[in-house]
């Protein structure tokens, strides 16, 4: 069964969001242009509550981006995004969700952050998304979405983990550090993952 994943295409990931990855919102259009190639459409929303541990407002004297240890774990600081219930929550008002079969929301848990679309940080709550997959029948997955070097890289990683074949759709991704990211392409590379284009998908 032909599986598309895609990773949190949210208004708080777009430009003028709170947390904007840069052109975020050009992947829309693609995203929605290549879903009718698919058997099974999934997707992921990050859906945090006000109090998330990985908010900076939520630690006195601490600043975005700044990076602090929390359970022995590194934990960046970011600013309140995809709070639960909120417009910056939504997926982008162009993107079109008829076609999702199942939607998994991941960051619900106030103690630990959550990039992958499977599980926390830590590895100790799963979304339930693997199960899910293997359950259909699913073996091979197609990942796209925001932001690049973060959350769909940390899906990937796990979705390999859990025994699917992983493809990265690059055009319909964007990375909120591009530089970052370049180094990350290899080691994507380097673990198998096949980096394609919207335009082979079909």
């Amino acid at each position: 069964m032909k599986t598309l994943l895609i990773i949190d295409a949210q208004n708080d990931f777009m430009p003028g969001g709170a947390l904007p990855v840069p052109e975020g919102d050009k992947i829309v259009p693609i995203i929605n242009g290549m879903q009718h190639t698919f058997d099974l459409v999934i997707a992921t929303q990050d859906w945090h509550p006000e109090d998330h541990i990985s908010f900076a407002s939520n630690h006195k004297g601490a600043s975005v981006f700044d990076e602090i240890e929390i359970q022995g774990k590194s934990q960046t600081l970011w600013p309140n995004h995809c709070v639960q219930g909120t417009q910056g929550a939504e997926f982008h008002p162009d993107l079109k969700t008829e076609k999702f079969e199942a939607i998994f929301r991941k960051g619900t848990d106030r103690e630990i952050d959550s990039y992958s679309a499977f599980y926390d940080n830590s590895h100790l709550k799963s979304t339930g998304l693997a199960g899910y997959l293997k359950e259909k029948g699913v073996s091979e997955l197609y990942v796209c979405g925001l932001a690049a070097d973060i959350c769909v890289y940390f899906s990937i990683n796990d979705a390999l983990k859990e025994g699917f074949n992983c493809y990265f759709i690059e055009d319909a991704s964007m990375a909120l550090d591009t530089e970052k990211f370049s180094e990350i392409k290899k080691e994507m590379i380097a673990m198998g993952i096949q980096i394609i284009t919207s335009e082979s998908v079909s």
